[in-house]
Formats: C-alpha cells, structure tokens, sequence
C-alpha cells in the first residue's frame, strides 16, 4: 500500500513531468519521423542528405551537461520555463522554411541546444526529489509521457500530413505546445522546496564533478548508453522510411507507429517495476539487449509485416525501458545534489551516440542504398553495451555526501 501511496502522494510533480516529457523536446522523434517523407519529397532533399540532421545531435550532447547543471543550480521550473517559451517558436520556424535546407538546419540546431531544457535530464529531477520508494514506477510514469504522444500523436500527426501537408502540420504543432507548455509551467510546484533550492549556496563545479569523475558507475553507464544509442537516429527519426524500405505501405505505417508506441509504454512499466523489485543490473541488461534482435530481424530478409511489427516493437520497448533504467541508475549511484548534473553527461553521450548512427547511416546509405548494413552494425553495439550494465555493483554505493558550502558570517565575531 505504501508503494502505491507514495506515487498518490506525489501527483502534482508527477503530472508536471509527465505532460512535460509528453510535449516537450522528447517528441520530436515522432514529429520528424511523421513530417519527414512528405518534406523530403517536398523539397527535393534527398535521404542520405536528410540522415545528416541527426549528427547535429552532438549539439545536444555539448548542451545537455550544461542544462544538467541548471537543473541542479536554479531548480526544474526555471530552467523548463526555457525550453517552453523556445518549443512554440521553433515549430513555428519550421512551417516558414519553404524547402530551404539551410533554414530546416538552422532552426534545428537551436531546437537542439534550447529545447533539450525540457527533457528527462529536468524533469525526472522532480521524481528523485519527491519519491523514494516507488521511484522505478514513478519514473516509468513520467517517461510514458512521450509514448503516449507517439501512440496517439504519431498517427493523427501521420494523417494530417497526409491530408494537409507539412508546413501545415507544423503550425497546428507550434499552437499545441503552447497551450501544453502553460499547463506545464502551472503544474509544476514552486513552494518552499524550490526557494530553498534557488536560494542555497551554489557548490562550484570543481567539488562536484572530480566527485562523478571518480565514480566507476559514470564510466559503465557512459559506455553502456553510447554503444546502445547508435541506432537512436534510426527509431526515432527514420523509422517511416525504414518500413517504407521493408515494404510497408504509407498507411501500414501509421500501424508501426503504434507498435513502436506501445512498445514504449510497456517498457516503461515493465521496467519501472521490474528496478523496483529486482537486481537492477541484471533488469538493465535484459531489457536493453531486446533491441539487438530486432535489429538482426529488419537486417534480414523476413519482412512479413507481422515480423516487421513485432521488431518494431522490440525498438519500443528498448526504447522505454531505457529512459527508466539511465534515470533510475543514476539516483541509485549518484546523489541528488549532482543528480542532473550527472543525467546531463550521460544524456548527452546518447545524444553523442545519436549523432555518431546518424553519420554511420547517412555513409551507409550512400554507399549501399539499404539500411541492413547499419542495421547489423548496431544490434551488435546494443548487445555489447548492455552487457557493460551487468558489471554494476549489486548494491549503490554508500559513500557520505560532500558537506554543502555554508555562507561565510557577514561579520566577525567581537573578542571576548
């Protein structure tokens, strides 16, 4: 009953990070993968040229560290309130871009440095800070936030393309995350916690980040998530051109978009519990080592569609389970004052590695005008990167936490 009256008891944050990760910067895999075809075709872009966005992920990957670091600073309102005003603005911009590439990649970058202020390295924040006990669960709550927008956002945004065109798509996209990012903004709490957090003294990054440094766990994880990220690009971004590729119709496609979707909720919960309850390691390992066999899977020549669905699914449920297990991870080895300072790091090597698989497919496809050497490439990595998870220790360090800085006295004290 206490597991479940925890989350209860937290409702408020929870909702907060949930429709934040649900209408924030997370959904612009779905987004992209929807607008992407009609856009190409459109503006004469060619595959190969388009794959390329995806390195600019090594933006993100630079400015995730420093968002981490705000998080930690100056709290989770403030620093979502940046990429709340900045989301609108940017799916504004790519409405007016009229098929010129050079404006998509502008617009794009700036997306990619601002917006990442609403993502999990922000908004789990409010989970570590408000549930202990049932902290599996309730980041699976929050990290659904996304899933849900794909399942139900990936095929209504899929048939308003169709029926309306890109730029069109883009303008209803700019009203949705305004009236999103108010609800938002409104929900997340502000009270007393939040004060003492802006008004504490600030620790300097040369006590905090020695301390992460020297953490094994921060050098397993950075592995882990880099080699199992590669092939990010290619779920969220190219997924309608890669069933496309398989031979999927344009309407069988809204139809992966579900199973992706759904694939993502339950690895969500699956794993939310499963942290809960079981070595967390060996969850990790077990969940992220899914994906290699669905990518072997697309590799091969067995492209019936209930075989391509169900490895579509498989990229899901990876997908899921791997926001759950980063964040959950983290709280486990890491204290809550570098928390986001930490998630920051490790989510920009997944935004690294993002933008590395955007490279490698952008030269694959040129090179072989087919996806299945990239995809052989990378469910070996994913394989590879989950097995570095089972070296984690058993139990979260118990290390005493650094003393905070106190402020100096405003003046001496008299003699005796």
């Amino acid at each position: 009953m206490r597991y479940l009256s925890e989350i209860g008891a937290a409702w408020r944050p929870l909702l907060a990070a949930t429709l934040g990760m649900g209408t924030g910067m997370s959904i612009i895999g779905t987004v992209t993968s929807a607008i992407a075809p009609s856009l190409i075709a459109d503006a004469g872009w060619s595959k190969a040229q388009f794959a390329m966005t995806g390195m600019l992920g090594m933006l993100t990957a630079l400015s995730m560290p420093f968002i981490g670091r705000l998080a930690d600073l100056f709290g989770v309102k403030l620093t979502a309130l940046i990429g709340i005003v900045a989301m609108p603005l940017t799916m504004l911009g790519f409405s007016l871009i009229g098929g010129s590439f050079e404006a998509y990649l502008g617009i794009f970058i700036f997306q990619s440095i601002i917006c990442v202020t609403t993502t999990a390295t922000v908004y789990t924040r409010l989970v570590v800070q408000h549930v202990e006990h049932a902290r599996g669960l309730a980041l699976a709550i929050v990290a659904c936030g996304p899933a849900l927008f794909a399942a139900i956002g990936g095929p209504v945004i899929n048939e308003f393309v169709e029926a309306h065109g890109w730029a069109a798509t883009y303008r209803m996209l700019a009203l949705f995350t305004t009236l999103a990012g108010i609800a938002v903004f409104l929900l997340i709490p502000a009270g007393r916690a939040h004060a003492a957090l802006v008004t504490a003294p600030r620790r300097r990054a040369r006590e905090d980040y020695p301390e992460i440094f020297r953490e094994k766990a921060f050098w397993l994880l950075f592995g882990a998530m880099y080699l199992c990220n590669l092939p990010l690009t290619l779920i969220l971004v190219q997924l309608k051109m890669l069933v496309l590729d398989q031979g999927i119709s344009g309407e069988g496609a809204s139809i992966m978009f579900t199973a992706l979707a759904v694939g993502m909720l339950l690895g969500r919960f699956v794993t939310g519990v499963a942290l809960d309850r079981f070595a967390p390691q060996v969850v990790s390992f077990v969940m992220l080592a899914l994906p290699g066999l669905g990518l072997f899977v697309l590799a091969s020549s067995w492209d019936a569609p209930m075989v391509v669905t169900a490895a579509i699914f498989s990229l899901g449920f990876a997908v899921g389970a791997e926001g759950d297990i980063l964040a959950f991870l983290v709280a486990r080895h890491f204290r809550t004052g570098i928390y986001s300072s930490v998630l920051g790091l490790l989510t920009g090597v997944c935004s690294l590695a993002a933008a590395s698989g955007a490279a490698l497919l952008s030269w694959t496809l040129a090179r072989t005008g087919s996806f299945d050497s990239f995809l052989l490439t990378v469910g070996t990595s994913v394989v590879a990167g989950a097995l570095l998870l089972l070296m984690l220790r058993k139990e979260p360090q118990t290390e005493e936490a650094l003393p905070e800085p106190q402020p100096e006295p405003l003046s001496k004290p008299l003699p005796a």
